[in-house]
């Protein structure tokens, strides 16, 4: 469904206006007619490209005037462009805010079924640019559900505070015209009428957009980051992850035949940069400005931003639709360093209380033996890390025996990554139980995401449609 445009909402507001101030009995029903048959002309001349689609009070008003004569000038009293600008500002963002949970939720849909797809994916994970841990690529997405959860989560906190209606507020202080702001906050599709009218037409026209503004940073900020750990790796001659070729996904370089460059990486990343700089701008047109003004009042610029961050998750769900894991090379890369080391200095201590620094001062130096003679983790001499063992033990901790208390089963068990993470207890931990019992947490939570967009649509377009039906009703 397209957005209604700053002109839609104008002849709403007007429709609203006319149904209410004859219910209310603020005008006769003859004064109805006229003002009703009057706003039919305007749209349909608009709708034949005989008039401009006006977007502002100012010059809608004459058109009407023009169908009408000046009588019907009596709804807009009560009213003034500060309030009516507020409340189709506020409709333009609502819609775009609508448009932007439905893309986040399409999003983790996306993002949670690629994780189930990996449940059993093995891969380093990385801090401080450094191969730390195993860990599975579903465990990892599952993480970046959680942080997009958080942008979804303040996206329906920012949807229930902004969706209040300003109509009535006038200018500043309210209006002695009697306007039933509930009748006509219920029949533009607003939750409730916003009750400070220095508020509804100053300062939430200001704070709103900012708000929303952080949430589509934090978006961008989760976008940016999964997509450069994805491409972090494919430095590599041998990826594991890539992007299935063709379309937009990769092109050719075209000095070097090899090269297969990632341009729907880099696309979905710059998009991402470019909401985030969006936002930024309503920040700072929103910054040091006294009420009254109009500088972070935008009814395009703010929902421009919105607009960004659209485009930047659909870029990653296509993201997502085109990788291709290589689950073998994943497990390869994973043993070709030390992210197991920890495991051992865990072990020792769990099982046979050998104080964690003194485990972890073993490890590192098993480690280091390691790297200087070129031994993989599969590879390590049992024998080498009983000597290892000792040397430590006699230098750190000699109250202790010399004697490594693991065996050699228990030590290749360390290193192996699916057994440290079969290994991991705590809730929230890679283990592969717990992975999945978080992913289905998520789908519920998806589901309800979902749920409560489709309320929000329905609530809005059934309000717009009793709106038309009622309006309709005055010939």
């Amino acid at each position: 469904m397209a957005r209604l445009d700053e002109f839609d909402w104008l002849t709403d507001i007007n429709k609203a206006s006319i149904v209410t101030n004859l219910k209310s009995g603020l005008i006769d029903r003859d004064t109805a007619v006229k003002a009703a048959e009057g706003l039919r002309a305007v749209v349909k001349d608009v709708e034949e490209g005989r008039s401009p689609r006006a977007k502002r009070v100012i010059l809608y008003e004459p058109l009407l005037i023009a169908k009408a004569g000046p009588e019907v000038t009596v709804i807009h009293a009560g009213r003034s462009s500060q309030d009516m600008h507020s409340t189709f500002r506020s409709a333009i963002l609502r819609e775009a805010a609508l448009d932007l949970m439905d893309e986040l939720d399409r999003t983790l849909d996306d993002l949670t079924a690629l994780a189930r797809r990996n449940e059993d994916t093995l891969l380093p994970a990385y801090t401080n640019g450094v191969a730390a841990q195993p860990t599975t690529l579903a465990h990892l997405l599952s993480g970046y559900i959680a942080g997009f959860s958080r942008d979804r989560e303040r996206l329906s906190e920012f949807y229930r505070r902004h969706n209040e209606s300003p109509m009535g507020c006038t200018v500043l202080n309210g209006t002695g015209w009697p306007l039933d702001r509930d009748g006509m906050s219920r029949l533009l599709g607003f939750d409730r009428p916003r009750r400070n009218a220095f508020d509804a037409t100053q300062i939430s026209q200001m704070d709103l957009p900012v708000e929303l503004a952080g949430v589509v940073a934090s978006i961008g900020l989760h976008i940016g980051e999964l997509v450069g750990g994805i491409m972090v790796q494919y430095a590599q001659p041998r990826p594991w992850m890539l992007l299935q070729e063709g379309g937009e996904n990769t092109y050719v370089s075209s000095a070097m035949p090899q090269k297969r460059n990632p341009g729907l990486l880099n696309n979905t990343r710059a998009a991402a940069s470019d909401a985030v700089a969006l936002a930024e701008g309503v920040y700072m047109r929103a910054h040091n400005v006294v009420s009254g003004m109009m500088d972070g009042k935008s009814a395009v610029k703010n929902p421009g931003m919105v607009d960004a961050a659209i485009g930047a998750l659909t870029k990653l769900r296509k993201v997502a639709k085109a990788l291709v894991v290589n689950k073998e090379r994943a497990l390869e890369e994973l043993n070709l360093d030390w992210t197991a080391s920890q495991e051992i200095a865990d072990q020792l201590m769990l099982k046979y209380r050998i104080p964690f620094r003194i485990g972890h001062h073993m490890a590192s130096a098993m480690v280091t033996y390691a790297r200087a003679n070129g031994i993989r983790p599969s590879d390590f001499p049992y024998s080498e890390m009983q000597a290892i063992y000792r040397k430590e033990i006699e230098t750190e901790f000699p109250e202790a025996s010399p004697d490594l208390p693991m065996s050699e089963a228990e030590f290749k068990a360390c290193l192996d990554p699916r057994t440290i993470l079969e290994k991991r207890q705590t809730p929230g931990s890679a283990n592969p139980k717990e992975t999945a019992a978080m992913l289905s947490e998520q789908e519920a939570a998806n589901k309800a995401f979902r749920d409560e967009a489709a309320s929000r649509r329905s609530a809005l377009q059934g309000a717009l449609e009793e709106l038309e039906k009622e309006f309709a009703e005055i010939h």
